[in-house]
């Protein structure tokens, strides 16, 4: 499996959940953290996981502007896997023009938890959504809406309800030629949240997103996952297998 991280770059956000592109010259206070969906390219698909930000460049889509970057046609994108909805993931998936919601990616499969659409529409006043786009979701014709706690996609692409970030959040695995790709979205955005074993408030459920997070560890550990991390400003993939020539090296 060939990994892209589509790095649109680091960002300070606001109370308001704005996004601001970090700088030297940035002076506002924040959270900070990159903003970074990631292509799983297999022998069957062209996987998206995630859509960042919605931001339209002369008219290109940034999801666009950062796979063409690196070689990739946004046609090329079979699946979207979708891990919850608030807009650093979700905005990317298209934008409104005359009052027309047009998709980024329309020939692509886009798989969301029905659950977690219904849990983001009850959100009302949540800085953390975009209710117009939210409205639009079930109404596209290459959504597939999710609706158990677990399951396969594909015999390649596994999900699970993680419900740790918020309420239906989902985190995915890529298995294909002996390699385990895992994706924990906001229930595991950083690398530091493995040192750390912190329930954060901020969660929806904070407790049950750290002790997945040690399960997951462990499971990396011993299965060689490799981790994509979605905000991590440093490390946006780790390899536990070379992590532990490392170590032994050491």
């Amino acid at each position: 499996m060939k990994i892209i991280a589509l790095q649109e770059g680091n960002y300070v956000a606001n109370a308001q959940k704005e996004f601001k592109l970090l700088t030297e010259e940035t002076s506002d206070s924040g959270l900070k953290m990159a903003i970074q969906p990631f292509v799983v390219i297999t022998d069957n698909d062209f996987i998206l996981l995630d859509f960042g930000l919605g931001f339209v460049n002369n008219g290109i889509p940034f999801i666009h502007e950062m796979l063409q970057k690196n070689n990739i046609n946004p046609n090329q994108i079979t699946k979207v896997l979708v891990s919850h909805l608030h807009k650093d993931h979700i905005e990317g998936i298209g934008y409104f023009e005359n009052g027309n919601f047009i998709q980024n990616f329309p020939n692509a499969k886009i798989y969301i938890q029905e659950r977690e659409i219904d849990f983001a529409l009850e959100q009302i006043n949540n800085p953390s959504y975009v209710f117009e786009l939210l409205n639009q979701l079930k109404k596209l014709p290459n959504v597939e809406l999710l609706n158990s706690d677990s399951g396969n996609i594909t015999n390649e692409i596994f999900y699970e309800v993680s419900a740790g970030h918020t309420k239906f959040h989902q985190v995915f695995w890529i298995k294909a030629d002996d390699e385990i790709v895992f994706y924990g979205a906001d229930d595991l955005p950083q690398k530091i949240y493995w040192s750390m074993h912190v329930a954060y408030k901020t969660d929806f459920d904070g407790k049950r997103a750290r002790e997945s997070r040690k399960k997951w560890e462990q499971q990396a550990k011993d299965e060689n996952w490799k981790v994509l991390f979605y905000h991590d400003m440093k490390i946006p993939v780790l390899e536990l297998f070379e992590e532990k020539m490392e170590e032994a090296r050491i």
